[in-house]
């Protein structure tokens, strides 16, 4: 079978993989909900989704430090990367001995993507077919539900020294865009650092619980209104594989509580 990742990078598979290395914990997640653990040989220490998969498969480093010398030991037949977790020239070192599968992800059409390749190079229709259904559905009540919230001004902060915000082209800002939340910052690229002392008007700035565990010990660091600043669940943002089915309720509440 041949087919081609998230960035075009063609892919030859002749027999379905046996053992996988995830790099990408949100990914991590979404292939124990796919029913593909049992083949999951290892992981980030960022996977804490489930909560037993460090202990039952090894952990190979960080998402942008890992250590070849235990995906060695694993010889694993398939390795799922991603194009903003990881960084080029670990997919390319990897690649020189593995099959390396470059995921992409900036919306929900770009997870479908995903779930439909790896149905198709496991062999899952049953179990893709029954997320991706899930998926929609929740998705769908997600959308019509937020179709009736007014619009307001945000702030998304993800480290603290220096300040960092979310601007566009990533996941989190897609969130913020079908919540109704307005990024301030959206004209800016990635994750910039900004100055605090030129913030734009705003309704809210969002404090995200990672990567910089913020606590309300920083709002008065920031300056606005402390009722103006919220501590949300960086995870219901960001994670963009089976986290998704939980974030849509988790997002409607908090957007409906502003």
């Amino acid at each position: 079978m041949k087919l081609s990742d998230q960035l075009n990078r063609s892919l030859s598979i002749s027999k379905t993989p046996q053992t996988i290395v995830c790099l990408v914990p949100s990914l991590t997640e979404l292939l124990v909900e796919l029913g593909l653990e049992d083949k999951l040989v290892g992981v980030t220490k960022f996977c804490v989704h489930p909560k037993h998969i460090r202990h039952q498969a090894q952990i190979i480093g960080g998402t942008k430090s890992v250590k070849h010398h235990k995906i060695e030991q694993l010889q694993p037949d398939f390795i799922l990367a991603n194009k903003e977790e990881n960084t080029p020239e670990i997919v390319s070192e990897l690649e020189q001995n593995y099959r390396v599968y470059v995921s992409d992800i900036s919306t929900i059409e770009d997870l479908i993507v995903l779930v439909e390749d790896l149905s198709l190079i496991f062999k899952i229709p049953t179990k893709a077919n029954a997320f991706l259904e899930l998926l929609q559905s929740k998705f769908n009540d997600f959308k019509t539900e937020a179709s009736h919230l007014s619009s307001v001004d945000v702030a998304y902060f993800i480290w603290r020294e220096p300040w960092m915000v979310v601007g566009h082209s990533n996941f989190i800002n897609y969130m913020l865009q079908l919540c109704k939340m307005n990024n301030v910052y959206r004209d800016f690229s990635r994750y910039p650092e900004v100055d605090l002392s030129d913030m734009p008007q705003l309704d809210y700035v969002l404090l995200s619980s990672e990567p910089f565990p913020f606590k309300e010990q920083h709002f008065s660091e920031i300056p606005v209104k402390s009722e103006q600043i919220k501590i949300v669940d960086g995870e219901y943002f960001s994670w963009y594989g089976s986290r998704l089915i939980a974030a849509f309720d988790y997002l409607l509440k908090l957007r409906k509580a502003l």
